[in-house]
């Protein structure tokens, strides 16, 4: 009778593997492993982490079972040696269990992969922009519950109930700014844990490449390492199967050992699409806080703020006429104070109302300049305090149908277009809806004083925004 080593034993179910999986899944997931010992008819081999042993349990059980079975009989049996885990448990799923007796990887001999290869750096930069802090994050009603959360991550990250923490909102708002705060201040509290914030595109873009190299496995090692994990724009993982694998294993990993996790979306969680069930109610373990349209003072505050970093001195009339007239989001407003700034220099011209009025001119897409029914909507969507896309959206909420058919009221007493077009710009709605909504609007302007004075200061507003 032939006596059988594990080495020989492996390479024959390798062999076997090789036929039914693909070369790149057979070089990511099988290549790594190494046979550590047989003993009868279990056969011990070691993966590199725990990600690993749940990615082979999960999607290659099935095949394992088959080929131990066909070289060691059907009493063969498989079990585990976990590298980076040093109090591995047994495992109940698929009848095998990790061996408890495991090797510790050295941090510093796993790849960075923020690092140019050849260039050695132990520390691990954090990728933070040392501009977007608390202090130069302006607060406001449209943003003090996600600005109060950042803090309170950023004091005692991973042992808040925010973990994770969700930041959304709408572009241009500021989640990037909140998100790279938190870091920056987790930084210098001087805690030494490791911050990293990383894109989604980034993020991905590591993972082609070390599928490429065949080191998926440094890769998810040096994620596992890092203390406060900042993930910007979530949204872009989805339809990415293998990243939101991939990442969906980094998150248990990090959360199970209490480390913070911060994440930033343009929309909630639960509106994501695209993404696995499982992701998305793991972002809602935690707290998930919007960012909302900043209002009329918060964007004076915003303006006087970039004023201050820009080191010059803008007139508060000015600052007021461009708050009136760019509300769309932070970016855009931040962008016409820099075209502002920038043609007063060069042209040597004082910063005036009249100059302002020309770069907003330059700057604004025509869009804005005229009154019909989409800068209604975002007129009154700011008023409310609500996302513009609510307003043309199924929901039904008390709140949200109040906004639409004051919008519809106004788009069809300041503009010119008739009942079936001002409903196609509301969801598609056909022209008795718009007649309901008008007649429901005037109802309560004939019976309540503070509906029809807010509704007056709502058309000054409109008439003043959009007629320059």
């Amino acid at each position: 009778m032939v006596t059988k080593d594990r080495t020989t034993v492996w390479e024959n179910c390798l062999q076997q593997i090789r036929e039914n999986v693909s070369m790149q899944s057979f070089k990511t997931w099988f290549e790594p492993i190494k046979p550590v010992r047989l003993d009868n008819d279990i056969l011990t081999i070691q993966v590199p982490n725990q990600f690993f042993y749940e990615w082979l349990e999960e999607h290659y059980l099935g095949l394992l079972k088959k080929t131990i079975k066909s070289e060691l009989g059907d009493k063969g049996r498989l079990e585990y040696q976990i590298l980076l885990d040093q109090q591995a448990s047994e495992s109940q799923r698929g009848g095998s269990w990790i061996n408890e007796d495991v090797e510790m990887i050295n941090a510093n001999q796993i790849q960075n992969p923020f690092v140019i290869p050849g260039i050695k750096k132990m520390r691990v930069d954090p990728q933070l922009n040392s501009w977007y802090t608390f202090d130069t994050f302006v607060e406001g009603d449209c943003n003090r519950l996600a600005r109060s959360a950042g803090i309170a991550v950023a004091d005692r990250p991973g042992a808040t109930a925010f973990n994770p923490l969700v930041i959304f909102g709408d572009v241009g708002l500021g989640k990037t700014h909140l998100a790279h705060a938190i870091g920056n201040a987790i930084v210098q509290n001087g805690s030494n844990k490791t911050v990293l914030y990383v894109s989604i595109e980034k993020f991905s873009n590591q993972i082609i490449q070390a599928i490429k190299n065949n080191s998926i496995n440094d890769l998810i090692n040096f994620y596992q390492l890092v203390d406060v994990l900042i993930v910007d724009d979530i949204q872009f993982l989805a339809n990415r199967t293998k990243t939101q694998e991939i990442f969906f294993h980094i998150f248990n990993q990090l959360h199970q050992s209490q480390k913070q996790i911060v994440l930033t979306s343009d929309r909630p969680p639960k509106d994501l699409d695209g993404l696995e069930e499982r992701l998305i109610s793991r972002f809602k373990w935690g707290l998930n806080a919007d960012l909302q349209i900043p209002d009329l003072e918060t964007r004076i505050a915003i303006l006087h703020k970039k004023a201050e970093k820009e080191r010059t001195s803008i007139p508060e009339k000015v600052l007021e006429y461009i708050c009136y007239h760019v509300n769309s989001n932070v970016r855009e407003l931040e962008g016409v104070l820099i075209s502002l700034v920038a043609q007063a220099s060069l042209n040597n011209k004082k910063i005036t109302v009249e100059l302002a009025k020309e770069v907003i001119q330059n700057f604004v897409q025509r869009q804005h300049k005229e009154i019909n029914v989409a800068n209604i909507q975002n007129i009154v969507a700011e008023h409310f305090g609500l996302p513009v896309a609510r307003i043309s959206s199924k929901t039904r909420k008390r709140e949200v149908v109040m906004a639409r058919q004051v919008a519809m009221y106004l788009s069809k007493n300041l503009t010119d277009e008739p009942l079936k077009a001002i409903g196609e710009e509301f969801g598609g709605r056909d022209h008795s809806t718009v007649i309901y909504a008008i007649k429901a609007v005037q109802d309560l302007l004939d019976t309540d004083q503070e509906f029809r004075s807010s509704m007056q200061s709502l058309e000054k507003k409109i008439k003043m925004t959009l007629a320059y």
